[in-house]
Parts: C-alpha cells; structure tokens; sequence
C-alpha cells in the first residue's frame, strides 16, 4: 500500500516531483520549506510546513519523505537531509515519472528518482537518494552510487559505474566500462572515455576560434 508523502523543499526540483505524483494520484500530505510556494500552481491546495521540525509530529511509520532539495556540484544539502532522516527512522519515497522506462531487471535503491523520458536498461542499479534526471539514458549494468544526479540527457553505456556524490553534467556522454571515483563532477556536454579518480572536476574540450586569413 502506498503511504502518504511529505515533499522537503519546494524549488523547480520539488515542483516537478510534485507533479509526477499528483499524476499519479498520490497522497501529498504538505511541502515542507522555510518560506511558502510562490507562483507555481503544482503546490496549490497542499499544506506548508515552515520548518523540518514538522516533520517529526508525522508516525515514521506511517508516511513516506521525498527529497524535493535539486543537487549542484559540491553542493551536500540533498544529501544531508537524506542522511538526518534516515537516521531518525524515516523512509524516503523512490519516484518514476510514468512515462519512464524501467526494466523490471533494473533495481532503484531507496529514495532515488527517474523523471520523465528517462530510460533504465536491464540490470542497472541506481543508488538510494540519486536523481536520473529528464530523458537520461542508462544501460545495462550501469552502477550508479548514492547521492548522485545523472543530470538531463545524460547517456551512459553499458556497465559504466559511479561511485557516491557523483554529479554528470547536462547532455555528457560516458562510454562503455567506464568508472567515475566518488565526488566527481564531469561537466556539460563532455565526452568521457576513460576512468575518472575521485575529486576530479572534468570540462568538455573547448574550441578556440581562429581568423582565416
């Protein structure tokens, strides 16, 4: 039986959850944040609670949280607010979009997220509290880490792994095998063909414009 959701947070990230959910027709039981939804019209009729001390007038064993918070690189909000709730007894949501695709041989760990047009093959698994982020591809036996964001359009091939707080950029491109260290980020639109060790930024190639003489 699916339990009633407190969404955290209330930024565009949220607004999209909010909206696949409400699609879905889910139970929203409030938007957590510390100021009021202003001008989105997903977040009309749901309740508001100003602080995360709310949250704990909810039974853990009753409700379900959604991590609502975007992730940036080298940003670890996302990530400490999952972590504070778990240690509290607190379970979060895992979330598809209904115009996802999954493979039933797929695994989503606790409280990851797969928005809309994304497409996860057969046996790939996606760590607890990751987001695989509008129309990203991920093939088969990709491993992909806690706390990362597969940002959109993102292409993985097959069996590419990532470790924790990994953050691929817009548009990039990973090929087949690769391993990626955790608290990497690879850039926008790169192109990535080799192993990338942990804390490494990678920027796609830039072209320098010359005058033809």
């Amino acid at each position: 039986m699916n339990k009633p959701l407190l969404i955290i947070a209330s930024g565009g990230h949220a607004a999209v959850l909010v909206d696949i959910l409400r699609q879905q027709n889910r139970e929203i039981l409030g938007v957590v944040s510390l100021e009021k939804p202003h001008n989105r019209k997903v977040f009309e009729n749901i309740p508001h609670y100003s602080s995360d001390n709310d949250v704990l007038k909810f039974d853990k064993k009753e409700i379900k949280l959604v991590n609502g918070i975007g992730s940036l690189p080298k940003q670890n909000l996302r990530t400490k607010i999952y972590q504070n709730f778990i240690t509290l007894g607190y379970e979060f949501e895992t979330v598809v979009a209904s115009n996802a695709i999954v493979s039933t041989y797929a695994k989503l760990k606790e409280g990851s997220q797969v928005m809309a047009g994304a497409v996860i093959q057969s046996e790939a698994i996606i760590g607890a509290n990751s987001i695989i982020n509008t129309g990203a591809v991920i093939d088969h036996d990709c491993n992909i880490g806690q706390n990362n964001h597969i940002a959109s359009g993102v292409t993985l091939s097959g069996q590419v792994h990532t470790e924790e707080n990994v953050h691929i950029g817009t548009g990039a491109s990973v090929i087949h095998s690769i391993t990626i260290g955790k608290n990497s980020v690879i850039g926008a639109g790169a192109t990535i063909t080799e192993n990338v060790a942990e804390n490494v930024i990678c920027f796609p190639a830039r072209i320098t414009k010359k005058a033809i003489k």
